[in-house]
């Protein structure tokens, strides 16, 4: 594996919160191969930037992406959340 990745675990997590919304932080991490802990964090620097929504559905949580909310980069102002998944999402 390179010593660098295109998508940073913030984008990766937002891409796997994308395609199965209803995963638990677990789940996620096992697919991408991170801690639990690391994915949490990430979880919620999203959840507290506004880039995802967790809502409680039972003793879960599920969650949903703001697709509204511009990109971080001020290279990309003006582009959205969507416009870069959009590309990605399967």
């Amino acid at each position: 594996m390179p010593g660098w990745a295109l998508l940073s675990t913030h984008g990766l997590v937002l891409l796997s919160v994308v395609e199965k919304p209803e995963a638990t932080t677990r789940e996620i991490a096992n697919d991408l191969g991170m801690s639990e802990r690391s994915v949490q964090r990430v979880v919620s620097d999203l959840d507290t930037a506004g880039y995802i929504e967790r809502r409680r559905v039972g003793r879960r949580n599920q969650y949903e992406v703001n697709n509204e909310k511009p990109l971080r980069h001020p290279v990309k102002e003006g582009r959205t959340v969507g416009d870069l998944l959009s590309g990605l999402v399967k």
